[in-house]
């Protein structure tokens, strides 16, 4: 039960046994069942906030798919205080679920310790409460494997019994052979029955007719039904039997010696096995308050603090908490009309500092007592730590919510309808507080009109005095004129439809409402005769005020949907400017990028530039001492870097440059896979292993490898296309060849050669084909012992200008050739 219960509470008339009865359907075991039947308001700031905490983290859990299994589990209490008994012995039963519930305990304390990372919020509250279950380790291990799920014994409990088990079934089975022979021999003379033997009295004994029954010497353990056979347990097993009744015995002492000492360990852990099931108990109740709130969309209420200041009928009304519920729905309701498809009008009411007792009238059937009864379940359902089925609620912690609803008449205790109302609401206004939620239905009905108004906007009035929050549905128009000029009193209404005669059940704070019986009436299929001679004989004044009302309803329905469609307008406004601010500063920081992408390539240009020129620069001063030079060549470089960032920054903010590959002229265009280029970044030369896509590129430099963008490539110094000697010139180096003009083999014939005049013969070879650009040729050496093949292979694997050797396929020399790939 929770700590500080209401002190008094209309449960039992706002339907709240109603609602657990549903949150009970959401629990998976009789233990969690048993503890939503326990669910109660309680006055605890502190409990109903940390209930709110709980059932707030095991939805973010079951959010990220988080499960637990609570089937099963059972109140083991009465079992946990035998257990504390010395000497006693719990059934096999009542310890596999005690078990069951040690184990599902450590199994959530391992959860709980270590929460699914997926989770955003905290995982404070519930590891508080996991806290209370101590580590059950040793106790599980003692009890593993030893019960079976049908709650017998296993085997493996003891040694002892083990061994036992082992002789009762050879023991059976000696019993059984024994007894087989036996038949067989009676059953040449047709002694027997049947040939089967069977038990009776843990005896195994023969089926024998009845008239041959002295032709078997043995002990008759009774008869069949029909008298037609006797069971004889025949003498030559007799002693066999006795065997196995005294294991028999040994068996049930040794499982008693076993089952005191499992209920002597349950005991010494009797008192955190209470804590942890206690845990598991309150976790099934989160889980299925959970589960409640996802299915009706609930939300956690906001607590607010009410004035505890006043004291006795004429209370200071100075500060009050409010009482808001957005958009709120009676669970009940919701549930009903979801199995037949329909759907519940929500109701939202605000009852701030300057208006605490709400006076709703409006059309019979027009939903005023549902929103009675969704106030007053949603209060007990906050105060007891449940979410509520609202988009946004915040409610004061209320002493106590008594509520006049219904009709009370009873025959027994002699009271009529009238009767029993003021006999209530008499018990209310003794007992309500300043901190209480009272809710009156159709107060002042069933007695005279007038009687019942005045006796009405008394009543309401005490309680305003007491300062109490109150909620009163009535159709007199005395109280509908009292909330209009009381101050602290708001009026409401439910609406009604004048064009299909239909309560629309939507609750508008601020207006009375008309009662609308006749047209009720007429909704409901009167006699048209007496609908027409009722509204002859209302009143002028009844009639001028219903039409009064009518028309202020219409007013404010199109006053409503006007707002309606101005909101509206104002939300495509707000995204209208929301999409172009959006899509303006996209385009702003496009074009920043773009920008500074070109700056960040002329600087880069502009450094290696520099760096080239200074490093000539210093060369020249170590070498001349030509200071003057350095100044000269410095100034030069400056006004080029300047004119070419004025016609870059011109060229970007005139659009000028887009599409056009010449805008750019410090950024290289051809680059190839294989070209040796020189970074500006780093200043040395580097082989372009791998082209990312047309900007970006993968260099090696040495056995480094690195990313690189086109614009800081400086220049292409080699192209993967030249020949190493178009290359060596590319570079300014003079090479010469000396048949420079005629065509250089791919294939070298060294067969009959020996291992030094072939490797030299091989050599020349490979270094004229790697000169020309040759990308593979073909070294024929023959297949023989294999010696020449085997050292111009060692000799060539080793060769700086080769790239591999391979034997080619049989059908191109197999292995009396090598095929030779070259680092071209």
């Amino acid at each position: 039960m929770p700590p500080q219960p209401l002190s008094h509470t209309s449960a039992r008339v706002l339907e709240f046994d109603s609602l657990r009865e549903v949150m009970r359907g959401y629990a998976s075991s009789p233990l969690g069942r048993e503890r939503i039947a326990q669910l109660a308001p309680s006055t605890s700031h502190e409990w109903i906030e940390n209930q709110q905490r709980l059932t707030s983290e095991i939805r973010e859990f079951r959010r990220v798919a988080g499960r637990f299994d609570f089937s099963g589990l059972l109140d083991v209490t009465k079992s946990l205080e035998k257990s504390r008994i010395g000497g006693a012995a719990l059934e096999t039963t009542d310890i596999r679920d005690v078990v069951l519930i040690v184990d599902r305990a450590a199994e959530w304390r391992a959860i709980s310790q270590n929460p699914p990372a997926a989770m955003r919020a905290e995982w404070k509250a519930v590891a508080q409460l996991s806290s209370g279950i101590t580590d059950f380790t040793e106790f599980l291990r003692a009890f593993r494997n030893k019960i079976l799920p049908d709650g017998t014994l296993d085997d493996k409990a003891s040694p002892e019994l083990s061994r036992i088990r082992r002789e009762i079934e050879r023991q059976r089975r000696s019993i059984q052979d024994s007894l087989r022979g036996y038949l067989r021999r009676l059953s040449e003379g047709g002694a027997v029955q049947d040939e089967l033997v069977t038990i009776r009295g843990e005896r195994f004994v023969i089926p024998v007719k009845v008239e041959q029954k002295r032709r078997v010497q043995g002990v008759v353990h009774g008869a069949s039904s029909s008298g037609q056979t006797v069971f004889v347990e025949p003498l030559e097993t007799i002693e066999q039997n006795n065997e196995l009744v005294r294991l028999l015995d040994e068996e049930q002492a040794e499982i008693h010696r076993i089952l005191v000492e499992m209920t002597r360990r349950i005991g010494e852990n009797a008192g955190p096995i209470v804590a942890a099931l206690d845990v598991l108990s309150e976790l099934e109740l989160q889980f299925a308050k959970a589960r409640f709130a996802e299915e009706y969309n609930c939300i956690p209420v906001v607590l607010s603090d009410r004035d505890s200041s006043g004291d006795g009928p004429r209370a200071s009304m100075s500060t009050k908490a409010p009482l808001v519920l957005n958009q709120a729905r009676h669970p009940l309701l919701e549930h009903n009309l979801k199995a037949r498809g329909g759907h519940v009008i929500p109701t939202s009411i605000e009852l701030e500092d300057e208006g605490q007792e709400l006076v709703i009238t409006g059309p019979n059937t027009g939903g005023k007592t549902v929103v009675l009864k969704t106030v007053g379940l949603l209060a007990l359902m906050a105060q007891s730590g449940v979410p509520v089925p609202a988009d946004r609620a915040e409610l004061p912690v209320f002493d106590a919510v008594l509520a006049d609803i219904g009709d009370y008449q009873s025959i027994e205790q002699n009271l009529s309808t009238f009767s029993a109302h003021v006999t209530n609401i008499d018990f209310i206004s003794r007992t309500a507080t300043a901190q209480s939620l009272v809710l009156l239905d159709e107060l002042g009905s069933a007695t005279d009109p007038e009687e019942g108004a005045a006796l009405a906007v008394a009543i309401a009035e005490h309680f305003r005095c007491i300062g109490c929050c109150t909620i009163i549905s009535t159709h007199h128009t005395s109280l509908k004129v009292f909330g209009a000029n009381t101050s602290g009193v708001v009026n409401a209404s439910v609406g009604f439809d004048e064009a299909t005669l239909q309560p629309t059940y939507e609750l508008k704070i601020g207006v009375p409402g008309a009662s609308a019986g006749i047209n009720i009436a007429q909704r409901l299929g009167l006699n048209p005769t007496i609908i027409d001679a009722a509204r002859a004989r209302l009143g002028s004044q009844a009639r001028d005020v219903g039409e009064f009302l009518d028309r202020l309803h219409a007013e404010l329905r199109e006053a409503e949907a006007e707002r309606s469609r101005l909101r509206t307008r104002e939300e495509e406004v707000q995204r209208e400017k929301a999409y172009l601010a959006l899509e303006g500063k996209k385009e702003q920081q496009s074009k920043i990028k773009e920008m500074e992408k070109k700056l960040d390539s002329l600087l880069r240009d502009f450094e290696y530039h520099a760096r080239e020129m200074v490093s000539a620069i210093q060369d020249r001063t170590a070498a001349q001492k030509l200071s003057k030079d350095v100044e000269r060549r410095i100034s030069k470089l400056r006004r080029e870097f300047r004119d070419q960032f004025d016609s870059t920054v011109v060229a970007h903010t005139t659009g000028a440059d887009q599409g056009d590959p010449h805008a750019q002229p410090q950024v290289v265009k051809d680059v190839s896979e294989g070209d040796t280029v020189k970074l500006k970044s780093v200043g040395r030369s580097a082989v372009v292993a791998r082209r990312i896509d047309d900007n970006h590129f993968e260099v090696e430099i040495g056995a480094m490898k690195m990313k690189i963008a086109r614009d800081d490539i400086a220049e292409v110094l080699v192209r993967s296309s030249d020949s190493p000697v178009k290359a060596a010139r590319a570079r300014g180096i003079s090479v010469s060849l000396q048949s420079e003009h005629e065509n250089i083999p791919s294939e070298i014939n060294v067969i009959g050669r020996t291992v030094d005049d072939a490797t030299r013969e091989v050599e020349k070879f490979v270094d004229r084909a790697f000169l020309a650009g040759l990308p593979r040729v073909r070294v024929v050496h023959g297949s023989g012992m294999g010696i020449l093949r085997k050292a111009l292979r060692q000799y060539l694997q080793k060769h700086p200008h080769v790239e591999s050797v391979t034997e080619p396929p049989h059908n191109e020399g197999g292995g009396g050739a090598t095929v030779v790939e070259l680092r071209v």
